[in-house]
């Protein structure tokens, strides 16, 4: 049984997009005691990611540019920007990141050396099979630090299950209920491409992010594509 369907009124708003996700099973996402081999994995991916910015002024950055156009194309709370921007924004600014748990370190580091979006979610956590696809708008959501539910707006493009909103706005904003923590066992994580920019980015991450999760956490996942046809 698959982790994820995209339904058919995602495709009719990006005919185009692919969604590459790789589905982990008897993860052991505890943070060690030691953590440098994450701090240096995250400190030489903030390297990588100042390739991504060389315009003067940030929003004309290409990787934010595409993804503020993407952002358009549905409806969304004021301010709501893809994943990949915070991440770039801090980068920009002269932040540091410091680790949290493995799974987030390794697809943080991936988010920032290839210029990509990417979220995970906790699977033993979801009810039911997640969806990609358009929000009625009336379901909950609390979002990652949060105990107010602050659901999405309607047709706002967002992934969900049985029990509510799992993500917003594409990979915006994660929801607390199925975040990555240390007792993690089995996990989904997923990259998005709508542009064709983006998606030769997006494949070239996954396949990246498959190895680093097997050279440091020993469990090999299993890539799944999602396209329209």
């Amino acid at each position: 049984m698959t982790a994820l369907i995209v339904d058919q009124e995602f495709w009719s708003l990006f005919p185009d997009a692919q969604i590459f996700a790789i589905e982990l099973r008897n993860i052991d996402n505890h943070i060690p005691t030691d953590q440098t081999e994450y701090q240096l994995l995250l400190s030489q991916a903030e390297e990588q990611a100042k390739s991504f910015l060389t315009a003067p002024d940030f929003k004309n950055n290409s990787v934010i540019a595409e993804w503020r156009t993407v952002m358009t194309k549905f409806k969304k709370k004021k301010g709501a920007r893809a994943s990949i921007e915070a991440l770039l924004k801090r980068v920009d600014q002269g932040h540091t990141f410091t680790p949290i748990n493995p799974l987030v370190d390794i697809y943080n580091s991936i988010s920032l050396t290839y210029g990509v979006p990417c979220g995970g979610e906790d699977l033993d956590t979801l009810t039911g099979t997640m969806h990609l696809g358009l929000a009625q708008g009336n379901e909950a959501f609390y979002p990652i630090g949060s105990d107010k539910n602050d659901p999405p707006r309607p047709q706002e493009v967002i992934y969900y299950d049985t029990s509510g909103a799992v993500c917003r706005s594409l990979n915006w904003r994660d929801g607390e209920r199925t975040m990555l923590t240390e007792r993690t066992k089995n996990a989904i994580l997923i990259i998005e491409g709508i542009t064709d920019q983006q998606k030769a980015r997006a494949q070239n991450a996954i396949n990246a992010l498959q190895s680093e999760i097997f050279d440091r956490l020993k469990v090999k996942g299993t890539i799944k594509r999602f396209s329209r046809n």
